[in-house]
Formats: C-alpha cells, structure tokens, sequence
C-alpha cells in the first residue's frame, strides 16, 4: 500500500498489507477494500434536547475473481485469524457459485486505479463540538417555534465521516474520505382540526459533502422563519384544485421526481432483472438505449459524480473505475445507462462508474450517485408569466411509483396558484399524478443555471441483502405542460 494510506490507517494497514500480500495470489484476482465510518446524529426538539447517538463502525470486503466469476468475503475481526477466515470463505463460495455462473467476466472490470479524493471543505467535522452543534440545533428549532399555533419545531443534524481505502491484485491503490452532512427543520402547525407540516426541503433537508463550515447560524434562522411562516399559512390556504393544467416543479421536489422517475429506471441492473424480487423491474429496454425521447428536447440529464459538495461525488467508484461525467439523457433521448463495469459487460450498454455500496459488509451494485438536470433559458419571473393557470409545488410529502417506474403519484408540502401569469393563492396538500415518459415530454422550460440547486437522501434503498446508500440530485424549476393536479390529505 502507500505510504500516505499507512499514515491514515496506522496499524491496521500494516495488518491490511500483509494480509494482502499473503493471500493475493490465491485466485485469479483479489481486493481488498477497507470502509471505517463515524457517525454522530443529533436531534432537538421545541427546544429541548432528544437523541445523541454516536456510532463507530470498520470493516474489510474482500473481493476475488476464480474462473471468470466473483465472489465475496466480509469481516470486521481486523486481526490475521478473521481476515483468513473471510478469505477462504469467499473463495470456497466462489468456486462452489462459478459453476452456476451466469456470466464469464475478465480483469478488465477491475481497472487499477490510483489516487486521492476527499470532500471538498474548509473546516473538518472533526472539529466540530458537541456543544456546538446543540448550541446550533437549539436555536433553531427554538426560532421555528415563533407562534403558539407552532405545536412542534424539529431540528436534526447526522454527520459521517467515512473512510474508504482499495488495493487490489492488477495494482489499484486508491483512498477517498468524505464529509458529510444531513440537517433537518421542521415546523408543524395546528388550529382546530388543521395540521401542516413544513419543512426544509420535504423532511430531508439538506444533505451534502461540507466541512463544519457549513454551521452558519444566520442562514440558518432565515430559513427557520421561513419554514414557520408558511406552516402558518396553510392553516388556511385552500386546497390544491383538481384539474389538469400546468405544472412548475421547485428544485426540492425536482430531486424525488428525477430520482424515482429517472435514476431507478435506468439501474441496468433493474433493466437486466437482478432487482425484480426486491425493488422491481424497469420500464427501460436494452434496445431503448439510444432510440427512446425520453423527454422533450431540453431535457439533459448528467450523471455527474465530480460535483463539488453534492451528496454522492467521489473518484472512483467500488471497483476501482475512475467517475467521470456523462449524459444519460441527451436533447431528451436515452444514451447510457447506470450500470457499473460488470453491468456493461453483461448488457452490452454504456454506462458509468457506479459500483457502490453501503459499508464494508455488502458487495457493491448498480446505484445512482448525482444524476442532475441540467438548466434552461428562462428566469424564474419569465417562468411563471407563461403559464395562464397553473400550481407550482415545493419540497415532497408523499409517493407511490410502480414496480416498474412507469406510473407515479406525488404529494408535496406548499404550492402557489398561478393564473395569468401571476402567483395568486397559496395551495395546501398539492399533488399531482403522471406516466414517466409522456410527463417528461411534457417538459415545456427550465430555469437558468443560476437558478439551479443541489439536495439529496442519505436514504436509498435496493438489493438484497438490503442496502441503505447516499445520492444526490440537482435540478433548476421545471414546467410541465397539460399535467393532472387535485387535492387530498
């Protein structure tokens, strides 16, 4: 290994070296991949003080290749006696599953990267106290509360800081550290038998790769006030009609509609049925690659894992293939998939660097990382004038997609009625319902990229076994023409 990973890792990478060295000429490959991770979650509630949980977590995947087929072996008894022990069960594994294997694969998948990445920040959170991450979260659920009518004022903050470090048996040797951090608000508001709830970005709040700067408590009480003082005002809004008309998607909500409609469907190991009994299938057909209108012409959708503080930016994806830009979605039509070196192999289909997983503990797979929007040509002002009778929505309550990605429905927090090109009246329990590719043919203007913001979900579900894993999505406003609308609970 190199130096500057045996001065992260002290001891353990010695053992790791070691290791490494005693067993990588036991099958045709081998890798080892190291993931140590820091967790701190925080909670405030009215004020006062609810959850402090802190949790440390390390481990080694080992990865190997016998006759064209991989296998796996995890532990996290970092001592000589636990890593052979997983060794020589991946390989028993391994050679017992390459009998039934569905596919012959080469070294090629396993590309022999080199290199550092670490997220991009000022302060590390490592330096960030206790104290002041409560004296921060105090203040703000303390300023959500500014009305008697506010019932709950919900703060939160997880912050990870992760580790990862690969070398293999074809000469990768690569590191990634990363900075993290989830911070929620919430107010929930209530008169008689209305409640509303609203929040910082649909409950997810703000999710991203910083360092402790990001603490600034004055930003912070401007969005408080602002999330109060709308949790107020759907106490007596009116609800969303039921019509069809059209439709202007905030940022906010931008990052479910792009995630559920856009990143999952396009998991080629959906498309090729490895998810069917768990998260379902896709729409998607490998012919459709490079023939499907996806959407309307100014629809372009990146896969962008170089995006400075998105949730989901890295070097190298699991696998040790270096994460580079590439449109999925060109001028509306499909042109690559989400689908890792194994997944390309198989399929036939372009793809990207997206082996990834959740810890140490789990093989990676097919995921999205930041799958963006690019902007359009229109300001905001501009947006709204064309639109005749309309809702814009924020910030997402609810939804339901089919097995296959097809059909969707969503419910979102806040929305505005617009009529003759003017904002009119705020609309409670917004949502609206759609068929994935004629609603993003529908797609009639983008904001500019001036206008463009970043969210995520540390929250990704998929594969068996199960893995939880961190994606980001940015997007400008979208408007979407002769879209279904109504009102509910």
């Amino acid at each position: 290994m190199q130096e500057t990973i045996k001065n992260h890792t002290g001891a353990i990478a010695e053992l790791l070296q070691t290791e490494f060295n005693t067993h990588k000429k036991s099958a045709d490959f081998v890798a080892f991949k190291f993931i140590k991770e820091k967790t701190r979650d925080f909670s405030v509630r009215n004020g006062k003080t609810e959850d402090l949980n802190e949790f440390h977590d390390q481990g080694l995947l080992i990865e190997i290749m016998i006759n064209g087929h991989m296998g796996y072996g995890a532990t996290g008894e970092l001592t000589p006696e636990g890593i052979k022990k997983a060794f020589n069960k991946a390989r028993s594994m391994t050679l017992t599953s390459s009998r039934h294997a569905v596919f012959q694969f080469d070294k090629n998948i396993r590309p022999p990267a080199k290199g550092h990445y670490e997220t991009n920040r000022k302060i590390k959170l490592d330096q960030l106290s206790l104290v002041e991450i409560f004296d921060y979260l105090k203040k703000t659920s303390l300023a959500l509360k500014k009305n008697d009518k506010i019932i709950t004022a919900a703060t939160d903050a997880m912050l990870v800081e992760c580790t990862q470090r690969y070398f293999s048996s074809e000469g990768a040797e690569f590191s990634q550290e990363f900075d993290i951090i989830v911070n929620s608000m919430s107010a929930t508001a209530s008169d008689g038998k209305e409640t509303q709830t609203r929040s910082l970005h649909g409950g997810r709040g703000n999710c991203l790769q910083a360092g402790a700067e990001y603490f600034n408590l004055d930003s912070a009480l401007k969005a408080c006030d602002e999330i109060s003082t709308q949790a107020l005002e759907l106490l007596t809004a009116e609800n969303c009609p039921t019509e069809t008309c059209d439709l202007i998607l905030s940022p906010d909500q931008m990052l479910l509609q792009i995630h559920e409609s856009i990143g999952h469907p396009l998991e080629l190991d959906r498309i090729l049925g490895d998810e069917r009994n768990y998260a379902g299938w896709s729409f998607i057909k490998p012919e459709d690659f490079g023939t499907l209108q996806y959407g309307s012409p100014m629809m372009n959708v990146l896969f962008d894992p170089n995006a400075s503080g998105e949730l989901a930016s890295y070097q190298f994806d699991e696998t040790g293939n270096t994460a580079e830009k590439k449109y999925l979605i060109q001028n509306g039509k499909l042109v690559a998939g989400l689908g890792s070196l194994e997944s390309q192999a198989r399929s036939k289909i372009s793809g990207v660097a997206n082996a990834r997983s959740s810890s140490w503990n789990r093989a990676p797979i097919d995921r999205m990382a930041n799958i963006n929007l690019e902007g359009g040509g229109l300001a905001f002002n501009e947006m709204i004038s064309q639109v005749e009778r309309g809702v814009i929505m924020y910030a997402n309550k609810s939804w339901s997609i089919d097995d296959y990605r097809r059909k969707f429905q969503f419910g979102c927090e806040y929305a505005n009625l617009i009529e003759n090109g003017k904002i009119t009246k705020i609309l409670k329990n917004p949502n609206y319902r759609g068929i994935t590719v004629p609603f993003w043919n529908s797609l009639a203007g983008l904001t500019k990229p001036d206008t463009i913001e970043s969210y995520g979900s540390p929250y990704c579900g998929k594969g068996e076994p199960s893995q939880i894993i961190r994606v980001g999505h940015s997007s400008p406003y979208a408007l979407f023409k002769n879209i279904e609308v109504f009102g509910g609970a």
